[in-house]
C-alpha cells in the first residue's frame, strides 16, 4: 500500500480494506463542506501542542504554512482528492503531511478524529446557525416592511378556518413576525449551549500528554471547553436541537405557506403573486402557481424527518463514541440548507405580492363578523355576556334563515336598537379593538413600534462576536 493509499490505521491490519467497506463508510462527499472548520481546528491544535512543549517553534510554522496551502488549494477548488480519503480529516491531513514532511506526521498528535469531528462541527454549527438567524431577521424586516405600507386595510381573521373577526393586515403579518423572534432566540440558546470545545477529549478518554484544551478552546473562540472526555465526544445533543429548531422553523413557513396558497386563490382572492415568483402549468395555460408557497408546505415535512431520523439514530447509543454518529451531518446540513433556501424565497415572494385590499375588506365586512361587538355592546350596558351571546346568535339565526338583513334585524330588537346596528357598518369592527396586542389600528400602532425596537435589539445579537 502506497503511502497515499494508507488509512489512519493502518499499521493495526496487516491488509487494506476491503472496497465494500470504503464504499459504505465514506463521507468524504458530504462532510466536505467542513473543510474552513477542519483547518481552524488544526491550526488551533498545532498552537496548542507548540504551547504545551510537544511541538517545536519550527514544526508548528511548517505545519501551519501547510495548513494555509492547503486552505488556499480549496479555496481554489484545486485541492486533488484521493480515493483512499474517507473523510475530509483525512484528506486534510494526508495533504498537509505531503507538503509539511516529517513534521506533518505530527499533526495528529494527542487527537482523534473523534474530537476532531465535534470540533469541527460545532464550528460550523456556530457560524451556519448564526447565518440562518441572520435570514430569519430579513424575512422579518420584509413582513414588518409590508406591515407599514398596508396601514388600516384588514381583513377577515379565522378560527377554524370560518371568519371570526375582522383584523388589521398589519396584524396579521407581525403575527408572523413575533413568531419567528422566538425562533431567533431558539437559534441563539442552541448556540450558546454548544459553545464548548471538544479537542482534547482525545477518542474518548483524554491524553497522557500535557494537552491545554482551555488554551485551544480560547484559540477557537469557544466559550469553555469540555468538562468531561466522553460526553464531549458522543454529545451530539446540540444537532438534535438544532434539528429542531430548524424543523419548528419550517413548520413556521409552512403555516404562511398555506395561508398564501389560499390567499393567492381565485376562491378568496386576497393576494396576487409576482411572475418573478410563481410558475405556470404544462398544460394550462391560464395558470399561476404558488409553487414556493407550497414547497415550503411540503418541505416541512422532510425536517421533521430530519429531526426524527437523528433521534432514532441517538436513542440506543452507548458511551462513548460510535460510528452511527457519522449520520448526524446530512440532516443537519440538509436541514441548514432547506430553511436557508426557503427564508430567501419567501422574502421574495411576500415582497413583491400585490395583497388585494379591497378583496379583504369585502370579506371582513360580513355584517356577521360584527356578532361579538355586538354581545360586547349589551355587556357594556349591563347584559350578562351569556344572556348577550344568545341574543345576538338568536338574531345571526334569524339573518341566515332569510328573516332580513343582521343591521334591519339589531336596529329592530328591542335589546340592540340602531345605536347598536351601527356597529354592523363596513370598517366599524375592526377599529373597536383597542385592547393591548389587539388587532384594531391603535394598539398595532404600538405593536409595531414595539416590534421595530425587538428587531433591532435581535439584529445586535445575532451580528455581535462573529464566529472565528
Amino acid at each position: 500500500m502506497s503511502d497515499s493509499g494508507k488509512t489512519l490505521w493502518h499499521g493495526r491490519f496487516a491488509g487494506g480494506p476491503a472496497e465494500e467497506l470504503l464504499e459504505y463508510t465514506v463521507s468524504l462527499p458530504f462532510d466536505r463542506r467542513l473543510w474552513p472548520d477542519d483547518i481552524v481546528g488544526s491550526r488551533a491544535h498545532v498552537v496548542g501542542l507548540e504551547h504545551v512543549g510537544l511541538l517545536t517553534p519550527g514544526e508548528r510554522d511548517t505545519i501551519l504554512g501547510a495548513l494555509d496551502v492547503v486552505h488556499d488549494e480549496m479555496m481554489a477548488g484545486s485541492f486533488a482528492f484521493l480515493p483512499s480519503d474517507e473523510d475530509i480529516h483525512t484528506a486534510i491531513e494526508r495533504r498537509v503531511t505531503e507538503i509539511a514532511g516529517p513534521a506533518g506526521g505530527k499533526l495528529h498528535t494527542g487527537r482523534s478524529r473523534n474530537d476532531q469531528c465535534a470540533t469541527d462541527l460545532r464550528l460550523w454549527c456556530k457560524r451556519e446557525l448564526r447565518s440562518v438567524a441572520a435570514r430569519i431577521l430579513e424575512f422579518q424586516k420584509v413582513l414588518l416592511q409590508r406591515a407599514e405600507e398596508v396601514g388600516n386595510a384588514y381583513l377577515p381573521g379565522y378560527t377554524h378556518m370560518q371568519r371570526a373577526q375582522p383584523v388589521l393586515l398589519a396584524h396579521h403579518l407581525l403575527a408572523h413576525a413575533w413568531t419567528f423572534a422566538r425562533d431567533v432566540d431558539r437559534l441563539l440558546a442552541t448556540i450558546e449551549r454548544l459553545d464548548v470545545s471538544p479537542l482534547g477529549a482525545g477518542a474518548l478518554a483524554g491524553s497522557s500528554l500535557p494537552l491545554d484544551p482551555a488554551f485551544t478552546a480560547a484559540q477557537l473562540g469557544f466559550a469553555r471547553p469540555f468538562e468531561n472526555s466522553l460526553d464531549a465526544v458522543s454529545d451530539r445533543d446540540h444537532v438534535a436541537e438544532a434539528l429542531f429548531d430548524l424543523a419548528l422553523i419550517g413548520i413556521h413557513l409552512s403555516r404562511i405557506g398555506e395561508e398564501w396558497v389560499l390567499w393567492t386563490s381565485e376562491e378568496f382572492g386576497f393576494a396576487r403573486l409576482d411572475d418573478a415568483y410563481a410558475t405556470g402549468s404544462s398544460m394550462l395555460p391560464q395558470k399561476k402557481n404558488p409553487d414556493i408557497a407550497e414547497l415550503a408546505r411540503g418541505k416541512s415535512g422532510r425536517l421533521i424527518g430530519n429531526l426524527t431520523g437523528l433521534l432514532t439514530t441517538l436513542k440506543g447509543l452507548p458511551l462513548a463514541y460510535n460510528r452511527d454518529l457519522q449520520e448526524d451531518k446530512e440532516p443537519l446540513f440538509d436541514a441548514v440548507d432547506q430553511v436557508r433556501l426557503a427564508l430567501g424565497a419567501l422574502c421574495g415572494m411576500v415582497s413583491t405580492a400585490t395583497f388585494v385590499l379591497d378583496r379583504m375588506a369585502e370579506a371582513a365586512d360580513s355584517p356577521t363578523s360584527a356578532a361579538t361587538d355586538l354581545a360586547e355592546w349589551l355587556v357594556q350596558r349591563g347584559t350578562p355576556f351569556r344572556e348577550a351571546h344568545a341574543i345576538v346568535g338568536a338574531l345571526v339565526r334569524r339573518t341566515l334563515a332569510g328573516d332580513g338583513g343582521l343591521a334591519e334585524l339589531v336596529a329592530a330588537d328591542p335589546n340592540l336598537g340602531p345605536e347598536a346596528a351601527a356597529l354592523v357598518a363596513p370598517g366599524v369592527s375592526v377599529r373597536r379593538r383597542t385592547t393591548p396586542g389587539g388587532a384594531g389600528p391603535e394598539p398595532v400602532a404600538r405593536q409595531m413600534e414595539r416590534f421595530r425596537s425587538h428587531l433591532e435589539r435581535d439584529r445586535a445579537r445575532v451580528h455581535v462576536a462573529p464566529v472565528r
